[in-house]
């Protein structure tokens, strides 16, 4: 790690930590949507709403602690990237749930299930990453970990859609799943982005 002469701004590592452990109460809530029947989907997507309000809240703070900041950890703009990919992960997974709900879907495609263990488990990795920003240490793992869910992410996403194609469901019901999927698909894509922009900072700082 490069030696620095200046002291630096301490808070952001509490930050997208926090951000990160907020990421995977939304995780524990798609896992439990997996579960709920119909009458019970309206109250876990309240709890994400909530999670998503958490998750705007915590990126705020970093935007606004990076604004007041003159010494930062790293680079501004991978502060900016980082706290942006973190509070796209919990709007896709808000979203998702939202559509359950919206769209009124008695039952979920198999193969969503397989998309949100991939999601948890990423959900997971990045939690434990963030506080290792600190020292930078132990990251290689993380990210080439966060890589290989993203990619077995789309190979489900793929098997998905040709089930969504195969004529079971009629067009209408087509068009709902596929938006459902699809979003999750963005969510496991934002998790690539964020471990993309963690070995990007790690690199720097080399």
């Amino acid at each position: 790690m490069r030696f620095r002469l200046t002291p630096r701004e301490t808070s952001f590592y509490d930050m997208f930590a926090a951000s990160a452990d907020n990421i995977v109460t939304g995780s524990k809530l798609l896992m439990e949507l997996l579960g709920a029947d119909s009458s019970a989907r309206a109250e876990i997507a309240e709890r994400m709403r909530a999670a998503e309000h958490a998750g705007d809240d915590a990126t705020h703070a970093i935007f606004h602690q990076l604004n007041s900041s003159f010494i930062t950890p790293f680079d501004r703009e991978d502060i900016y990237a980082l706290a942006g990919s973190l509070d796209d992960i919990m709007d896709f997974m808000e979203e998702a749930v939202d559509l359950v709900v919206l769209y009124q879907v008695e039952e979920l495609p198999k193969g969503v299930e397989q998309q949100i263990e991939v999601l948890a488990r990423a959900a997971e990795l990045t939690a434990e990453a963030m506080p290792n920003l600190r020292t930078m240490d132990n990251l290689t793992e993380y990210w080439i970990e966060v890589n290989r869910l993203e990619n077995q992410a789309d190979q489900i996403h793929r098997k998905l859609l040709a089930h969504l194609f195969n004529g079971k469901y009629d067009a209408i019901e087509v068009l709902k799943l596929k938006q459902i999927v699809d979003v999750l698909e963005e969510a496991a894509d934002a998790f690539e982005h964020v471990a993309n922009t963690v070995e990007t900072i790690a690199v720097k700082e080399s």
